[in-house]
């Protein structure tokens, strides 16, 4: 067979088509290209699968600290999460630019371009390992410390495989910038602080954005050994780690020499390792009102806040032991608070420092009463200089007293105000009405608590009530913004709740009234107080010596103290103005203060008018002779209302009498006399009767109607009938008996009298009797002793007496 005919031609009629030899390269590469693709959908779905039977171990949204910092974001009190760790929320930009690239520098130059896992830096870090027979550099990515983080494991082969796997699964899953996030915020700094933001507040006391060259060196190698570089602990070898950074970043061109060399001159310096303790119960009430929230920002003024927390603490252990305090500062323009301490000692068992007495509910004692005179004034009751009476009264059988006993008789709005006298108040308050006055309050934001089934009565207004100091400070700070008052504001996004309480004029009137008083021991006329804040302030005692306060606004800033027991045990000597008022003046002087005239501006419904007493309206609307005490006073919309009556039928108003009397003998004439008298028009400026005892002779004398004429039939204006005081003479000198060392003791009467009879010894209330009943009374104090017997229907008698020493 020749070699053309050894098999069929191709050529030919019927032969067969060429086929390819499945051995040959184009079939080999076909079926690579099968196995890849279809092993490549088999691995992506092996990792899907993987990934989700092993998910990468993300943390919660919640899975940190909760941070409450004040307005310029310091720390105040941070929250531990479940497992007792400290830690704050951080990004790349809340974190100083410095402590990035001193990270990424030194720890993954690559991070932003690799998918995880550096294969360069682990081929480099083994060949090292290999050759030294130890670890001389790491090989592991930012991403592959993440992962140790979120997963830790051992230090092994497998650990290590584990580790890249978890790396690979992060990339997968996040962001280069949610990966960072996680880094800032749980990479270990050593005790139970996480994060870059919590170990700067912990070691270095400031934000982590506010980091120098040195200390964002110093927090980016500290996390590769937190034990052994703790600042706190190891300062040396920190600075040692610290030092070999800054080296790096010089080398890499990322920071100039110089800036290197001068990072190298700053210490190590790290406090004790704490965490942040300031407002502690605002901060606690924030948590609580939003426990979801991973950064509460206040509107606290760090800094003020802190010294105040110093002054406080210093200011109570001066007082008897188990004594709290509480403080408040409020910025009248948005009624947000600057400093907020609840107690004076937060953790002090024996303070109850845990009870936050800024929002307890106790009795409020006087500090009620400015807004009392507020809406007296806005009532067109009174102006500032109104004739009131400080004298024993009983108001349905309620007969207040004042604070020390005393009484002073005729005392003007003003004056009973800054005296904070009770029974000018409660006068007032009658007048008023107490139901209408706390509906007045409850409506401005000051809500009263009253004991179950009571209702608002006259003894509210010496503090017969509930009330809290943040609603108090809210109300006070209506005396400085034009009479609304407003709910204090403690972080940023709380809304603004404001309500009108008194009508600008009536608020500046009661704010002047209010700052004209001298600080204790002071006089505007002997002492320098040009360089103080003009203060309106105003304190308050509750029942037993419980509670002190003082509360004072000037036209930026309001602040209310309290001081007492929160278990409400007595604190007796301790009131207002000698325990609460001294810390209210050194918080107001530690405060920043309005250059120039820091007055309030006059509203154009204010005026100043001259009145005259006992009529109390102004000097051109009456007669010369009424006139018996001239005062300027600031009045309201131009009204001037005259002194307030008296309430009982039988006594005489405050009033201008007109009357009829003889032009030769001056006697009062009646409309019915029996012989012929040239009459003449005479008028008479009468006192209330209860001012009589305080009143000089020749206001007495003035007062006085004159006596009838004999020939003329009674008027019915005779006045209250005579009292008489019986038991010692006017003038008498009081000796103790013979061989006795008791003082001398005396039966006092009161002839002439019916029904209550009130004694007063030099202004003191010191008993009271009806009709001839007997008072008995030692007189222990040597000197002069001025005794006044007041009766219910005006009628008093007074005389004075010395008691030999």
């Amino acid at each position: 067979m020749t070699r053309g005919s050894a098999g069929p031609d191709p050529g030919s009629a019927g032969a067969a088509p060429a086929t390819v030899d499945a051995g040959c390269p184009r079939g080999r590469l076909r079926r690579v290209r099968a196995v890849l693709r279809w092993g490549s959908v088999a691995l992506l779905l092996s990792l899907l699968v993987l990934d989700l039977a092993f998910p990468p171990p993300l943390p919660e949204a919640r899975d940190h600290a909760t941070l409450v910092t004040a307005r310029d974001g310091t720390p105040l009190r941070a929250f531990a999460d479940a497992d007792g760790v400290w830690r704050y929320p951080a990004s790349e930009a809340t974190v100083s630019p410095l402590y990035i690239e001193a990270l990424l520098t030194y720890e993954d130059r690559w991070f932003r371009h690799h998918p995880g896992v550096n294969p360069v830096a682990l081929l480099r870090a083994a060949w090292q390992a290999a050759r030294s027979g130890r670890i001389v550099s790491g090989g592991s990515t930012l991403t592959m410390q993440v992962a140790r983080i979120l997963e830790p494991h051992p230090r092994t082969l497998a650990g290590k495989a584990r580790q890249i796997l978890r790396a690979l699964q992060l990339e997968a899953h996040l962001s280069k910038d949610g990966i960072l996030t996680l880094y800032l915020e749980r990479a270990p700094f050593g005790g139970t602080i996480e994060g870059v933001e919590a170990a700067s507040w912990a070691y270095l006391g400031k934000p982590a954005a506010r980091l120098s060259h040195a200390e964002a060196a110093l927090l980016a190698v500290l996390p590769q050994a937190p034990t052994r570089l703790r600042p706190d602990r190891a300062p040396e070898a920190a600075q040692r780690a610290r030092d070999k950074v800054l080296e790096r970043m010089a080398v890499g061109g990322r920071w100039s020499r110089a800036e290197v060399d001068d990072a190298r001159i700053e210490p190590v310096v790290a406090r004790a390792l704490q965490p942040p303790l300031s407002a502690a119960l605002l901060a606690q009430r924030l948590r609580a009102r939003d426990p979801a929230a991973e950064r509460i920002r206040s509107t606290i003024d760090a800094s003020l806040q802190r010294m105040l927390e110093e002054r406080l603490s210093a200011h109570v252990g001066q007082l008897p032991e188990r004594t709290s305090a509480a403080l408040l500062v409020v910025d009248n323009a948005s009624m947000e608070a600057r400093a907020y301490l609840g107690t004076a000692s937060f953790g002090d068992a024996a303070r109850l420092g845990h009870v936050d007495m800024v929002r307890a509910w106790r009795s409020p004692g006087s500090t009620l009463k400015p807004f009392l005179y507020g809406m007296a004034l806005d009532d067109g009751l009174v102006h500032s200089q109104s004739l009131l009476v400080d004298a024993p009264q009983s108001f349905g059988g309620y007969r207040p007293g004042n604070f020390d006993a005393a009484f002073n008789g005729p005392v003007s709005v003003a004056d009973a105000l800054r005296l904070s006298l009770n029974v000018p108040a409660v006068d007032l308050l009658d007048r008023v009405g107490p139901a209408r006055f706390a509906a007045r309050l409850d409506h401005a934001g000051i809500g009263l608590r009253f004991p179950r089934g009571s209702q608002p009565n006259l003894s509210l207004i010496l503090g017969g009530t509930g009330a809290r100091l943040e609603d108090l400070v809210g109300a006070h700070a209506a005396l400085s913004r034009g009479g609304i008052a407003g709910r204090v504001r403690y972080a940023t996004g709380d809304p603004v709740v404001d309500r009108r309480l008194l009508s600008p004029g009536a608020a500046w009137i009661v704010h002047d009234i209010l700052a004209a008083n001298p600080r204790p021991g002071e006089r505007v006329d002997t002492f320098d107080t040009g360089g103080r804040q003009r203060v309106a302030w105003k304190t308050g005692t509750s029942y037993g010596y419980r509670d002190a306060w003082a509360l004072g606004t000037t036209r930026d800033y309001t602040v209310g103290v309290w001081v007492g027991r929160p278990d409400g045990t007595p604190l007796p000597g301790q009131y207002g103005a000698v325990t609460a008022l001294p810390l209210l003046f050194r918080v107001f002087d530690s405060l920043p203060r309005r250059p120039g005239d820091a007055r309030l501006p006059q509203p154009a419904s204010v005026a100043s008018r001259s009145v005259c007493w006992p009529l109390g309206t102004a000097l051109e609307r009456q007669p010369e002779a009424a006139c018996r005490r001239r005062m300027d006073a600031w009045v309201l919309d131009g009204v001037v209302p005259r002194t307030l009556p008296e309430r009982e039928a039988r006594r005489w108003s405050a009033g201008l009498e007109r009357i009829e009397v003889d032009a030769d003998s001056g006697r009062r004439l009646s409309a019915s006399c029996s012989a012929p008298h040239r009459r003449e028009l005479r008028h008479v400026a009468r006192w209330p009767a209860l001012a009589a005892p305080w009143l000089g002779a020749a206001d007495r004398a003035a007062a006085r109607l004159p006596p009838l004429a004999p020939d003329c039939a009674d008027d019915g204006r005779g006045g209250a009938l005579a009292l008489r005081i019986d038991g010692v003479n006017d003038g008498a000198l009081l000796l103790r008996a013979p061989g006795s060392e008791r003082p001398p003791r005396l039966a006092l009467r009161a002839t002439g009298a019916e029904g209550e009879v009130q004694w007063l010894l030099n202004g003191r209330l010191v008993g009271r009797t009806r009709g001839g009943q007997p008072l008995w009374r030692e007189f222990p104090d040597a000197g002069r002793q001025q005794l006044t017997a007041l009766a219910e229907g005006g009628a008093w008698a007074s005389l004075a007496f010395d008691v030999a020493p």
